[in-house]
């Protein structure tokens, strides 16, 4: 297992949610946290944690938050991508406007972080990219536009796995199902309290950015009930 000491690593997402306890998680076992945030006044700074504004639909934003957590600690070691929308969206739905956001939010947003910040994943000789995807990405339900969007994170850690494996950059898609997240609020499928918690999500998070170059998990499903097909 690697070890920690003091690496540093970005999340995004990082106010609420499953973001907020990878925060939470990552801090207590002794990592830098530079936390995204749409309004970075929601989260305190401390000795560990900077934050910065990170807006997902914004091409720029990404760029400016790695060059900010450059100059504050001087590299990056990993990246969570944990920010994300769920509007529903049906095939018989007319229009596009909310699966152009969830594109942008759920797809571009981690593309174009992870571009941003590759030169430095690989300078360090043991990068990782964690995303958060769902086990939406796996099978398809009844939002069939936020299922497309996850199917596409996991091609996208797939890809970052085949590019950047010669430079020591390992990928994880982790896909739970219900998370008694905010997102899941009106979601009355099963009660809250049999839906996966942020907290275990989280340890999953940090188990990740602990294996080794050569013991790394591409794709961990997160099972709160019985999937007959996953």
């Amino acid at each position: 297992m690697l070890e920690v000491n003091n690496r540093i690593v970005m999340v995004s997402g990082a106010s609420r949610g499953i973001g907020g306890a990878v925060v939470d998680r990552l801090v207590a076992s002794g990592f830098r946290v530079s936390a995204g945030l749409r309004d970075p006044s929601r989260l305190a700074e401390s000795e560990r944690v900077m934050t910065h504004r990170y807006d997902a639909e914004n091409a720029e934003s990404p760029v400016s938050w790695v060059k900010a957590t450059i100059a504050r600690w001087g590299g990056v070691d990993a990246i969570v991508n944990a920010a994300g929308i769920n509007p529903r969206v049906r095939v018989s739905d007319d229009g596009e406007d909310e699966l152009d956001e969830m594109w942008r939010v759920n797809v571009k947003g981690p593309l174009r972080l992870v571009r941003a910040a590759l030169p430095h994943l690989a300078a360090c000789g043991h990068g990782r990219v964690i995303n958060l995807g769902s086990l939406a990405g796996k099978r398809v339900g009844s939002n069939v536009g936020y299922a497309m969007t996850k199917f596409a994170v996991v091609a996208l850690t797939h890809g970052i796995r085949r590019e950047g494996r010669a430079a020591g950059i390992r990928a994880t898609v982790i896909c739970p199902g219900y998370v008694a997240t905010d997102m899941t609020l009106k979601d009355d499928e099963i009660p809250r309290h049999e839906m996966s918690q942020p907290g275990d999500i989280a340890r999953l998070v940090e188990t990740a950015l602990m294996l080794p170059n050569n013991a790394s998990v591409s794709e961990l499903l997160v099972h709160c009930q019985f999937e007959p097909m996953l």
